[in-house]
């Protein structure tokens, strides 16, 4: 028998309840740090408190709604019978049944942002994109401990000395408990994200990085949506048609992101400081 992390972590905080449960403290947790994060960010250059607790609050709506609908339109199921979204929509405000998506939460994010730089402080969007990028990455990692907690988003079956056996992992194409040893996928993007997030907040703070637009929140796409297409390598498919698709759903969605990375960091490292906006008004 393969040696394995006998991994059998109970989702309930208290037993027999499903809520409050590990996944939602370990998902408020990230938001909370991330909040303090960008506090700072807004304090040392005079933007009031109440634009902030806008923002947070665009941002807690726009995560939540952003992956639950990114869930049920980019992985399904759609016409399933009383379980398919489209069949039965009623299953789509369910998030209490798991089924949230990171890109879906990344596209409602740059709508929000592009609404909140718009007409809340009155900045350019990358001004906001580029303070937004750390708390996001922190977010990101407490976000995957909490699917570590719940036994989801495994990954392929290895005989790596690390290899974890989820003790409660339900394959729900067979309708049995799979203890399998496979990767911890969710701990790997957990641990790209927490250092993803020290890399944006050394660039941040001691390189300065924000005075060139772009660079930080550039970083930031290439970075977790880099680790997330490379870690895609290794963990289980979450639609039928991943598995005839030279690389899955979720690669896909993330190639744009990383591409988009790229660019944003190319334009901004060759802009000069000075032609960089500061902030200096909209402080009422």
């Amino acid at each position: 028998m393969i040696a394995a992390i006998n991994w059998d972590v109970s989702a309930e905080i208290i037993e027999g309840w499903k809520t409050p449960n590990w996944y939602g403290l370990l998902f408020v947790t990230g938001m909370i740090i991330g909040y303090f994060v960008i506090q700072r960010m807004f304090k040392k250059e005079g933007i009031p408190e109440a634009k902030l607790d806008k923002l947070v609050l665009l941002m807690v709506i726009s995560t939540v709604v952003g992956a639950r609908l990114g869930h049920v339109f980019f992985y399904g199921p759609y016409w399933d019978g009383d379980n398919g979204y489209f069949s039965n929509p009623i299953n789509i405000f369910k998030v209490w049944e798991g089924g949230l998506a990171s890109h879906g939460a990344a596209i409602a994010i740059l709508l929000v942002l592009w609404y909140y730089s718009r007409k809340v402080v009155n900045k350019p969007y990358l001004w906001i994109l580029d303070r937004i990028a750390a708390p996001i990455a922190i977010a990101g990692c407490f976000i995957r401990l909490g699917n570590l907690v719940n036994h989801e988003i495994v990954g392929d079956p290895t005989n790596l000395p690390w290899a974890f056996s989820f003790k409660r992992y339900v394959d729900e194409a067979k309708g049995i408990v799979d203890a399998t040893p496979r990767h911890p996928a969710q701990l790997y993007e957990a641990i790209c994200y927490l250092i993803a997030f020290g890399i944006l907040m050394y660039l941040f703070w001691k390189r300065e990085a924000w005075k060139k637009q772009g660079v930080v929140f550039g970083a930031f796409l290439i970075m977790v949506f880099g680790a997330r297409f490379m870690i895609e390598f290794v963990k289980l498919g979450l639609t039928t048609r991943d598995e005839y698709l030279p690389i899955n759903t979720g690669q896909i969605l993330s190639i744009p992101l990383v591409i988009a990375g790229i660019v944003l960091l190319w334009k901004g490292l060759k802009t000069k400081p000075e032609e960089v906006f500061t902030a200096d008004s909209t402080n009422e």
